[in-house]
């Protein structure tokens, strides 16, 4: 597997600039106290989320990213492919689970189903 056969959806850096924004603030209130400290584990905990979180689609499969840890799913277990009420990507597998599409939107699926390597049937 090439790096160009990979498709990737990520969420939108701006949460990732809020968060430095919100270190760098934090950090006058987590140098007044020590017991203040933690305060600086909200934003920054953020900003690895942002950076981290995603799904990646290739032709064998997806890789489902988290802030700690990650899920690869091979084409072979996904029944369908669809977008739940919030209009969020979601994945049914064959064992009967849904799984939620970290950064990927409802009208990102062309895209996903694109990284399958097979064409999209015509919707006439």
């Amino acid at each position: 597997m090439s790096r160009a056969d990979t498709i990737r959806f990520r969420h939108n850096q701006a949460i990732l600039v809020a968060a430095v924004i919100a270190t760098i603030g934090a950090l006058p209130l987590a140098a007044a106290r020590w017991y203040l400290l933690p305060v600086l584990l909200v934003p920054l905990t953020v900003a690895v989320w942002a950076w981290r979180s995603g799904t990646d689609a290739d032709p064998h499969g997806l890789r489902l990213r988290a802030l700690a840890g990650g899920r690869r799913i091979p084409w072979e277990q996904v029944v369908e492919l669809a977008t739940d009420p919030r209009g969020r990507a979601v994945v049914r597998l064959t064992d009967g689970h849904q799984l939620p599409l970290p950064a990927v939107r409802g009208v990102d699926l062309p895209r996903l189903v694109a990284a399958t390597g097979q064409a999209l049937p015509d919707a006439r």
